[in-house]
């Protein structure tokens, strides 16, 4: 082995020295970089609807923040602890639509190192609340802007208003009678003009059938379809929606435009039926809590609830439509279980501020003295049933029963029904054509007809549940 000299030495260690320094340069900042990334934000959306917008800001780890509101203009401050401004944060202010019901712009800037401020420019003055959401689902961190309105529109007056909008022409005297019946009503407390105002709509369609709106006719059947005293009102749910899609087809699709598709359609043939109208839950892809859902059917007295879905399973074989009613004990098998364990999940994955506490929602989901509804949403769930049997296979042929959150309204029979499976690359196919969805709608339709035919809506107050 040749002797190594002083010189030769000298040169190793330093090169050794280099070489050190050199990976430490390459390496060290690497956690730094992975740092940043793991603080950055990852998305942003915005769902605009008319009874709130939301704002999702997702990031890769939790972060800090702090959020104000200011005055003349309304304006929403919120400042993003520990992230950067990038890119995504730079396409916020593109994605607010000019149409957008209560945001009108939003633009987000480098505040101070570490801080990014968004300031939310409002079109009405607003209550908005600010939370974050866990990871669940293909979600990361979630920080949540939602924007109500001060002053919201109340559902029953907006159903009203639509139907007056469209009410036929009638003869003066009966115009007269219902104003004046308004009047006095109104005049004798403050509350009453919501049932004025639907009286009033009931004596004119009266008066333009040729009926006594005093005279109490039973029910009967003309041309196959149920004639009764006074309107019907049916709530159709669209599953899902905005954060929560829904289940996913092997082709794209989501579960929450085909149930809101569908429900477009059947509200249209439940609107040309006489002595029926019909609200959605939801017009447009934006999230509603399962609770809103039924608390919506409450206020405005609704006489079913009627909420649509597409199906899925794990094995793309699966296939069929079925029907679900709410159980007040077990499931009536393990499917209906996990389906229900699934849908009920849609406040998880949706995005719910648990912060806001809801009496009415509390004596709702408390409220288990709902045999005799329960009993009716089963020949609901029947007469639905059977019509869809025409279009499509059973998956099972008998209603099913589970815990569902979204079917607990204990004063309106309520069903859920699952259309056919997206996960089945056939009915996904199916889901997606309109002739289909007019078929679905029409069976939907059929069912509640034969279920009024027997089971004739009883007179109730036209007062709105105002608790």
């Amino acid at each position: 082995m040749s002797e190594r000299t002083p010189k030769s030495l000298a040169a190793r260690r330093q090169l050794i020295k280099l070489a050190g320094a050199t990976l430490f340069l390459t390496v060290s900042p690497l956690p730094a970089a992975a740092a940043s990334r793991s603080s950055g934000i990852t998305a942003v959306r915005i769902w605009p609807a008319a009874d709130y917008t939301r704002v999702t800001i997702e990031h890769a780890a939790p972060l800090k923040y702090a959020h104000f509101t200011v005055k003349d203009p309304d304006r929403l401050v919120v400042d993003l602890e520990g992230v950067e401004f990038n890119s995504v944060l730079e396409s916020l202010a593109s994605k607010v639509v000019a149409d957008d019901p209560n945001i009108r712009r939003l633009r987000a800037g480098r505040y101070k190192p570490g801080v990014v401020r968004l300031v939310m420019e409002l079109k009405n003055e607003a209550n908005p609340q600010v939370f974050v959401l866990p990871p669940v689902g293909n979600y990361g961190h979630r920080l949540v802007l939602d924007v109500y309105p001060l002053n919201p529109q109340d559902p029953l007056l907006s159903l009203l208003d639509r139907g007056e909008q469209a009410a036929p022409v009638v003869d003066g005297r009966a115009s007269s009678k219902a104003d004046s019946r308004s009047e006095a009503l109104a005049e004798a407390r403050p509350e009453a003009k919501v049932e004025a105002r639907s009286e009033a709509k009931l004596d004119a369609r009266s008066e333009a059938r040729g009926e006594h709106a005093g005279e109490a006719k039973p029910p009967a059947k003309r041309s196959g379809r149920p004639v009764v005293d006074r309107l019907v009102t049916i709530t159709l749910d669209p599953g899902h929606g905005g954060e929560d899609p829904g289940a996913v087809g092997r082709g794209g699709s989501y579960e929450k435009n085909v149930t809101l598709a569908v429900a477009r359609r059947l509200r249209a043939k439940i609107e040309s039926e006489p002595n029926m109208r019909a609200v959605l839950t939801r017009d447009s892809d934006y999230f509603v809590p399962l609770h809103a859902r039924v608390q919506k059917a409450r206020r405005i007295q609704s006489d079913l609830f009627v909420s649509i879905h597409a199906d899925a399973f794990v094995r793309p074989d699966a296939n069929g439509s079925s029907v679900f009613v709410l159980s007040e004990s077990g499931a009536s098998s393990s499917a209906a279980r996990y389906l229900a364990q699934k849908e009920n999940a849609a406040d998880l994955i949706g995005g719910v501020n648990i912060d806001v506490k809801d009496p009415v929602l509390a004596r709702t989901l408390l409220d288990l003295s709902q045999t005799a509804t329960i009993n009716d949403s089963l020949k609901l769930g029947k007469a639905v049933l059977g019509e869809l049997g025409g279009i499509n296979r059973l998956h099972k042929a008998t209603v099913e029963q589970a815990g569902f959150a979204v079917l607990k309204a204990p004063d309106i029979p309520s069903i859920l029904v699952e259309t056919a499976f997206i996960s089945n690359p056939e009915e996904e196919k199916r889901l997606n054509d309109d002739a289909y969805q007019d078929k679905i709608a029409e069976a939907i339709l059929s069912g509640i007809r034969k279920y009024l035919a027997k089971n004739p809506p009883l007179a109730k107050s036209r007062l709105a549940r105002l608790d």
